[in-house]
């Protein structure tokens, strides 16, 4: 499995790249389901280092990495972000209903 860290640069606050996450979970859901989205969709947010990780190393996990890099470019520029694949663990510790509930 593939986990891709998301570094955000200190302009953009760590709460709206969250929310972009959770429009891209929504947005894969239209293709795969909400069921399968709980599933394989994980994320995980270290607010120190600034940055969200995400497992993308099963093929929903992939889309969201996909979708959510585009939303990320469209809000707050190109520049705002880097993307780093760190591992092939499952490092994300929450899922969408999960981080709504929080």
């Amino acid at each position: 499995m593939s986990v891709f860290r998301f570094q955000f640069e200190p302009r953009v606050p760590l709460s709206e790249a969250e929310m972009s996450l959770h429009l891209a979970m929504f947005a894969v859901e239209g293709l795969y389901g909400e069921a399968r989205v709980r599933l394989e969709a994980t994320y995980g947010v270290d607010e120190g280092r600034r940055s969200i990780t995400v497992d993308g190393g099963m093929e929903v996990g992939a889309a969201v990495v996909k979708v959510y890099t585009r939303l990320l470019s469209r809000e707050f520029g190109e520049d705002s972000f880097r993307i780093q694949r760190v591992g092939q663990r499952r490092a994300a510790k929450r899922n969408l209903i999960g981080a709504l509930a929080t």
